[in-house]
């Protein structure tokens, strides 16, 4: 999994979306697997400006003639770069004709097609598509969020069929497990925990999965558009957990280089880089999934302190909420995490979140950290 490329840009309301696209070869043989993701946009979210009309309730899916086209033009550049996985977000669950559209064109050239509408008739939804000369579905499996974003992800489960996959052994299976999924736009701070909790459920799925099935050696291919750049918590968490992003490792860019790629420009306007194929090396080292959740909320936590612009002693005034008190309390921390938005909602950190967070700062048990522990604590150097 080393290379990537990137397919013909398709217009999307005078802005653009990209297809990143991976490619995994064996040294041993020459067929390449490719991979690519593509955030096609629903009709249903495609503002339109007709005639000069200034009402933004204008939607693309109210003109056939306009979806269609632009559908079929995705779906001959789809066909012309012939990638041996395809991952696509915003896929228009709710119309039929769309639907049978896409699953007829992709399945005459010889895919089979997995789709997933998000929660809450929401409209739109995925969908991945995986040659059938390359590959043997072994398993789909569907994950529902349930949260106020109504996201959802898939996890197929693939084996390399012959001749492409590179083991000689007849009794020895190469197989892979791809994640598509669109997480939640941040349409403000206090829905990164939301997005961050998407990923760690996810990831929590896989790993369940990997044990229930004892894949413990199988690569994994995360897709899809993630809303978030190279400079957030997600991106950050992923890497933790020994992911790479592809379209990095094919430009050899590091963490330095965030400005350097774009996927598109949302619906802001904003130029960014979101759409990410993420590749885990089976044999990489890797932390406990639950500690690296913990460094990512205490990552939240400490970016909304310096966000403040709160110096070391601020900090540990704030935490410790009672003027009176010179330690910080776990009534203090808690205080501390509504007051940033971290508890409190629906969305936020759970009770038991809360009390493992503590439990990783209050390292002797003793329930409180006076100045010097808080200064000794990584999880609260703001610096």
């Amino acid at each position: 999994m080393r290379k990537e490329r990137r397919s013909r840009r398709i217009s999307r309301i005078g802005s653009y979306a990209i297809s990143s696209s991976m490619s995994m070869r064996d040294h041993r043989q020459q067929p390449c697997i490719t991979c690519t993701t593509f955030n096609i946009l629903a009709p249903i979210y495609k503002r339109l400006n007709i005639n000069n009309d200034q009402d933004q309730n204008s939607r693309e899916s109210d003109y056939r003639a306009y979806w269609l086209v632009r559908n079929q033009r995705i779906l001959v550049s789809l066909l012309r770069e012939r990638s041996s996985i395809i991952c696509l977000q915003e896929f228009w669950l709710g119309n039929e004709e769309l639907v049978n559209m896409y699953e007829k064109r992709l399945g005459d050239a010889g895919y089979l097609n997995f789709k997933l509408a998000r929660t809450n008739n929401r409209g739109d939804g995925l969908l991945i598509a995986v040659r059938k000369d390359y590959f043997r579905v072994i398993n789909h499996r569907e994950l529902l969020f349930n949260d106020c974003g109504d996201r959802v992800a898939q996890l197929l489960h693939v084996e390399l069929a012959a001749p492409c996959s590179p083991c000689r052994n007849n009794d020895t299976r190469q197989e892979i497990l791809i994640v598509n999924t669109h997480l939640l736009f941040p349409h403000d701070s206090s829905l990164s925990l939301v997005r961050l909790n998407q990923v760690y459920k996810i990831l929590q799925y896989v790993e369940s999965y990997q044990k229930e099935n004892k894949l413990s050696l199988t690569p994994i291919m995360l897709c899809g558009d993630w809303n978030g750049s190279k400079r957030g918590h997600v991106y950050k968490f992923l890497r933790s957990q020994g992911f790479v992003s592809s379209y990095d490792t094919a430009h050899q860019y590091t963490d330095a280089d965030a400005h350097k790629w774009v996927s598109h420009l949302n619906h802001r306007g904003n130029i960014c880089g979101v759409d990410f194929i993420w590749l885990l090396n089976p044999n990489r080292y890797r932390k406990l999934l639950k500690t690296s959740w913990s460094e990512a909320v205490f990552g939240m936590f400490k970016y909304l302190l310096r966000r403040a612009s709160l110096t070391e002693e601020d900090a540990f005034a704030f935490l410790k909420a009672d003027s009176d008190s010179d330690c910080i309390t776990y009534s203090g921390f808690c205080e501390a995490l509504q007051q940033l938005n971290l508890t409190g909602h629906c969305y936020g950190l759970s009770n038991e979140e809360t009390k493992d967070l503590w439990a990783q700062a209050d390292i002797d048990g003793n329930g409180v950290l006076d100045y010097k522990e808080f200064q000794k604590r990584k999880q609260f150097d703001i610096c």
